[in-house]
């Protein structure tokens, strides 16, 4: 019960820093998650709603990646487990960390990504440019940066991913 409390008290805690963050800010700033070993960076202009893992509806036929609708606030989002879909293996299992980032509503799909731990907020006064996106990347794929502490971070712009045609493409 104490741990479902505090999991509370953090996702209140993030919720108001987003909000913070999304009417004070003027340089880019980013919401960091992590999946199985890899980090990566959405643009707060991107990400949504942030909410605890619940009971998905599965869907026939589709790629593992994708697995099920949920209803987020009595609208069905479709729950795509990024680390699958990227193809990561998991170092450790976060699961009981896990969460749904929902897309903006800007970008017009109901969608959430299943990440394995929220990592915080992130600014650019707080990374540094540690390299373009790798060669032959999918659209989605940003700037590598790597914070103080010598971790490298992914950026993975949301509104592409959401015109990529493997994400798109639920049943295979």
């Amino acid at each position: 019960m104490a741990n479902k409390e505090a999991l509370r008290e953090l996702q209140r805690r993030l919720a108001e820093r987003l909000q913070e963050a999304r009417s004070t800010s003027r340089g880019r700033t980013w919401l960091a998650v992590e999946c199985g070993d890899r980090r990566f960076l959405f643009p707060l202009k991107e990400a949504g709603e942030i909410f605890p893992m619940t009971r998905l509806a599965p869907v026939s036929h589709a790629h593992p990646w994708f697995l099920g609708v949920a209803n987020l606030r009595g609208h069905l989002h479709g729950v795509i487990e990024l680390a699958a879909f990227f193809g990561i293996k998991a170092a450790v299992d976060h699961r009981d960390q896990a969460m749904l980032v929902a897309f903006n509503a800007s970008l017009d799909v109901n969608a959430a990504l299943l990440v394995d731990r929220l990592a915080g907020l992130r600014g650019e006064e707080q990374l540094f440019l540690e390299g373009e996106s790798p060669a032959g990347s999918p659209s989605f794929v940003g700037q590598r940066l790597r914070d103080v502490d010598g971790r490298v971070w992914q950026e993975i712009s949301l509104a592409q991913l959401v015109r990529h045609e493997a994400f798109l493409k639920i049943v295979g």
